[in-house]
């Protein structure tokens, strides 16, 4: 489905909720509990031999928390797939290798609605409100120092990383986090807790027809 294709899908009646927030605040635990069909957008990071990948500051190495260190077109077009379709083939990513491993199926079996949930989750909020395939729009925010804490743990349980990267990129994130919960209030996300998410959340699953009857004003999709 290309570009050109996109615009005729808002007259499915599939949507998705976005949920973002700073890494470690707990999006994939909160999406499990929904019971909702769940596209996982950290899947879309580009491969580490992207020539187009973003440097650190400091020049060493990638940095990987910049939007350019993820394809917002790929993401975008899987959305559209499962609101038109209502199945498509994602991609398989191992972080600690930094790069795609495979393809999987993700099929909504008749569901009228699925999260796409990940950290640039922001990133496509006006894409998909212009298409009229929005039906929420989610960041997920607390205290800096909980959200460090879940999130070193987690990269270490899982090996995603170096621990040497993971303290220098946790205390880094930890400092950025209100900059980060600001930058995605603006792309169009509503700022919230768990339990106010998880409310927003079961409003629209309860009614699929409710398209952005709570959500803030979006900002409209760059040219």
């Amino acid at each position: 489905m290309d570009a050109g294709e996109w615009f005729s899908v808002s007259s499915s009646r599939i949507r998705v909720i976005l949920l973002t927030g700073p890494s470690g605040s707990g999006k994939s635990s909160l999406a499990a509990r929904t019971g909702l069909p769940v596209l996982q957008l950290d899947d879309f990071y580009k491969d580490g031999d992207d020539p187009t990948l973003p440097a650190l500051p400091s020049g060493a190495g990638t940095d990987w928390d910049a939007p350019e260190s993820w394809n917002a077109d790929a993401a975008v077009a899987a959305v559209v797939a499962l609101c038109a379709e209502g199945a498509t083939d994602t991609p398989v990513y191992d972080l600690s290798a930094s790069a795609a491993t495979g393809r999987t199926r993700l099929d909504l079996d008749g569901a009228p609605l699925f999260l796409a949930e990940g950290i640039f989750a922001a990133e496509i909020a006006g894409r998909c409100r212009d298409l009229g395939l929005l039906a929420d729009a989610l960041c997920l925010r607390g205290r800096p120092s909980t959200t460090a804490r879940r999130r070193f743990v987690r990269d270490l349980r899982e090996g995603r990383k170096s621990v040497p990267f993971l303290i220098r990129r946790g205390w880094n994130l930890m400092r950025a986090e209100r900059g980060i919960v600001a930058r995605q209030t603006a792309l169009g996300c509503h700022p919230c807790g768990r339990d106010e998410a998880l409310a927003r959340i079961a409003a629209v699953t309860s009614d699929p027809g409710l398209v952005e009857s709570a959500a803030q004003p979006l900002v409209p999709a760059q040219a």
